[in-house]
């Protein structure tokens, strides 16, 4: 495994960690549903939110065109008013077409670009490395490495991510590899100051402790009071308090994926009120016995009476 070697980052990165919210899309009536997203992005904001991703995965990014983007990362950034970061999802399986989004993202005015590793095409650790640097190479925003083989088929192994932490505008990883080890191997290759951010809302805990600085959140859609406090916890080292806040918000954790996410999330938050639990095609509606799992949880947690 090769050690990191590289200049530290000129960027503040900083204002990358914490409890970072993997925001959903709201739809009513089949179009983007602009009001109830703004009202939630306000909500997640005054319950101590430390970031925004909009048109992420749990966005449903891959059922927005090109003008929904637009739409939703500009409310994002005008919400959000510099308060938190917003972290547009930008990532295709397309290079070129990455480009485009991120070099769209950094006009709407987005503070970073979070990247998924190209799915389907299934490229080697040569071919993730000439992806990224060309985007790089493309943009002045931030690049966050979303590393997911899950969804995306193809893994960035620490050597590759660490050839890449030596590009001036590649800063971090969502790793959700479930990997503990990884953030460990990661600072090696890519250096302490490489933000290194959590995909699993189930091993935020022990990502932190091993490195990581913060999560990228689905059950903050939820919860976001508490994966704040959750998060504030592990960054004041008090890992007792966050041991007990992270084996309270654990059914949400596993009950929010019940079924494909976002459905469970939706309807969550439909039950809360924050907005229609609609996704779109080809997610189909959650099933009756889900919903009920998903209701249990919230009441377990406390976010429902």
């Amino acid at each position: 495994m090769a050690h990191y070697t590289g200049n530290p980052m000129s960027h503040d990165l900083t204002r990358f960690r914490g409890s970072i919210t993997a925001l959903i899309t709201p739809f009513r009536e089949g179009r983007v549903d602009l009001k109830s997203f703004e009202a939630f992005l306000e909500w997640q904001i005054s319950e101590g939110t430390n970031g925004f991703v909009p048109c992420g995965t749990t966005g449903e990014s891959p059922n927005l065109n090109v003008d929904e983007f637009s739409a939703v990362v500009g409310s994002a950034v005008k919400v959000a008013r510099g308060r938190v970061p917003v972290i547009a999802g930008t990532g295709s399986n397309s290079t070129q077409h990455t480009i485009e989004m991120t070099q769209l993202a950094q006009k709407l005015g987005a503070q970073a670009a979070l990247v998924v590793t190209p799915y389907y095409n299934r490229p080697n650790q040569e071919g993730l490395y000439l992806h990224y640097q060309a985007i790089a190479e493309a943009v002045r925003l931030p690049i966050i490495i979303y590393n997911i083989p899950g969804r995306s088929a193809v893994d960035m192994l620490p050597d590759t991510m660490g050839r890449l932490a030596k590009l001036a505008n590649i800063v971090g990883v969502k790793d959700a590899t479930a990997s503990l080890q990884r953030a460990t191997q990661q600072r090696l290759t890519c250096g302490a100051k490489f933000v290194q951010l959590s995909g699993e809302d189930g091993t935020a805990l022990g990502f932190n402790a091993h490195g990581g600085v913060g999560c990228i959140s689905v059950t903050a859609n939820v919860a976001p009071r508490l994966c704040a406090e959750f998060q504030d916890a592990c960054f004041n080292g008090d890992y007792e308090r966050a041991r007990e806040l992270h084996e309270r918000l654990m059914p949400l954790h596993e009950e929010l994926f019940c079924e494909t996410s976002p459905a469970p999330v939706k309807y969550a938050l439909s039950v809360l009120g924050r907005c229609e639990e609609s996704c779109r095609l080809p997610l189909a509606p959650l099933t009756e016995s889900s919903k009920a799992r998903v209701r249990a949880a919230m009441t377990k947690v406390g976010v429902l009476n």
